[in-house]
């Protein structure tokens, strides 16, 4: 008797939480711009960097020569080399040049013998050249070496820049579409009034949070696949170990920058208040957590800082997969960092969220 008067169970449809969810859904898939930027933009970064970063020889440096009785000579030696490009200018020309960053080395022909070379020693591609024009004018003299050399260029996939680069990628999208994805868009509704009549319902805070963070992972999860196949397809780039493993850093990765999106936009009230914190939380990851170079290049005594902000295991965690296979179980420590931004982000925002 009992049995019969209970009410039917609810349909899955009907619960707030799943309802939310498909709201958001629906908002999202509704608006053509924000389709494009969460999913069109990210191939197109990939496609910039892939083009720029290709394997390709490196280009030729530009190198001046003080005009000068030997300056021809100069530049017929320089010549020799396929990575120079010498002309001959006047001194004041040739420092100009090089204080603008239109030369990488200027070469001065010394009246008793020798050259001096001017250049500056914290660019690179002055370096290169640096010691270029030194090989070739020291070749010209009659130097040979002593033991042959064999150059062999590394071309296989696994060992380029773009499989360097795109992990780096898959993380700053993470990063920012939590952030921006979660944080923006519940700041945004704040100030079209319609978390206050969430406010007026019977739904639950926790409820209403948890669906934004999850609907947001259903957006970014087929983001992230879209830019590693695109560069799969286009450049070759290949996951050494476990394609679970970079989807569950995928997934951990987006819910710890929804949490933090979150937090963020806990008690923000204008565009502009939730935009500087944004790029407050961002700048520090975007500069110090690796996504275009390692991030072990900077000093020491400020490593523990870089490692312990939540972009940078995250990317760190998934160039071990990508390169070198790395097996989820090695990567425990990383996977607790973020797991703890994550859980402590949300948590708060659960306590300090407020609808008006």
């Amino acid at each position: 008797m009992n049995d019969a008067m209970q009410p039917p169970p609810r349909p899955l449809t009907q619960y707030p939480l799943v309802q939310l969810m498909l709201a958001r859904v629906r908002e999202f898939y509704r608006e053509p711009e924000a389709v494009f930027w969460v999913y069109g933009f990210p191939i197109l970064i990939v496609v910039a960097l892939g083009i720029a970063f290709r394997n390709k020889p490196v280009e030729s440096a530009t190198v001046d020569v003080v005009a000068g009785p030997t300056a021809a000579e100069v530049v017929s030696q320089l010549r020799a080399s396929e990575k120079l490009r010498p002309g001959i200018f006047d001194a004041e020309s040739c420092h100009h040049r090089l204080r603008t960053g239109k030369t990488e080395l200027v070469i001065i022909p010394r009246s008793g013998g020798g050259y001096e070379f001017d250049y500056d020693p914290t660019r690179p591609e002055s370096l290169l050249a640096r010691n270029a024009a030194d090989d070739a004018l020291q070749r010209a003299a009659g130097r040979k070496d002593p033991v042959p050399i064999h150059d062999e260029q590394m071309t296989e996939p696994g060992g380029r820049y773009i499989d360097f680069l795109v992990p780096g990628l898959v993380g700053m999208s993470l990063m920012g579409g939590g952030l921006w994805g979660v944080g923006f868009v519940t700041v945004d509704m704040r100030i079209r009034k319609l978390l206050k009549r969430f406010l007026a319902t019977p739904m639950r805070r926790g409820h209403f949070l948890t669906a934004i963070m999850l609907s947001r992972l259903l957006f970014m999860l087929p983001e992230m696949l879209v830019i590693i196949g695109f560069a799969w397809l286009t450049f070759g780039v290949t996951i050494q170990g476990s394609v679970w493993a970079v989807l569950f850093l995928i997934v951990l990765g987006g819910f710890t920058f929804s949490g933090i999106g979150l937090l963020v936009a806990s008690r923000a009230r204008t565009v502009e208040t939730v935009s500087g914190l944004m790029n407050v939380v961002m700048l520090p990851m975007w500069v110090l957590s690796g996504i275009f170079f390692r991030s072990d290049r900077f000093p020491e005594v400020i490593q523990p800082v870089i490692q312990a902000l939540p972009l940078t295991p995250l990317i760190n965690a998934l160039r071990a997969i990508f390169l070198e296979g790395t097996s989820l179980a090695a990567l425990w420590l990383p996977v607790v960092i973020l797991a703890a931004w994550g859980l402590t982000t949300f948590l708060l925002a659960l306590r300090w969220f407020r609808w008006e």
